[in-house]
């Protein structure tokens, strides 16, 4: 008979667990409700950010707002054609909004083509 010590796996913490619930949760959620909820945030964020939301002054920051709207740009675009059209036209059109509100509220325009999000959409007009 040998004296082998109780090796045991010791239990998850707390956040190890909230961390395995989590990976749970979103392996359930469908990739084009993942992709929606995450250009809808970077949307909200960018309209905020372009003076659209309750205290402008505070709140607009350009150079953020251009971050937010490239990527925004970057996702919809890439993402388009695996949504489809019905999920894809309302965040182009509310891309095409916050690009037109930066432009609006930047004190010297981008060139046509060369605003946040245009190198994915083209020139917004």
């Amino acid at each position: 008979m040998t004296d082998s010590p109780d090796v045991s796996t010791p239990s998850p913490t707390e956040s190890e667990q909230d961390t395995m619930a989590a990976a749970r949760d979103i392996a359930e959620v469908p990739a084009v409700e993942l992709i929606n909820t995450v250009a809808v945030h970077l949307l909200s964020a960018a309209a905020v950010k372009v003076g659209l939301a309750d205290d402008p002054e505070a709140q607009l920051d350009l150079d953020e707002a251009r971050k937010l709207i490239t990527a925004l740009a970057g996702l919809v675009t890439a993402a388009a054609a695996e949504i489809g059209d019905h999920h894809a036209r309302p965040l182009r059109d509310g891309l095409r909004s916050v690009q037109l509100a930066f432009r609006e509220a930047s004190a010297i325009p981008d060139a046509p083509g060369n605003g946040p999000g245009e190198k994915f959409t083209g020139p917004v007009n």
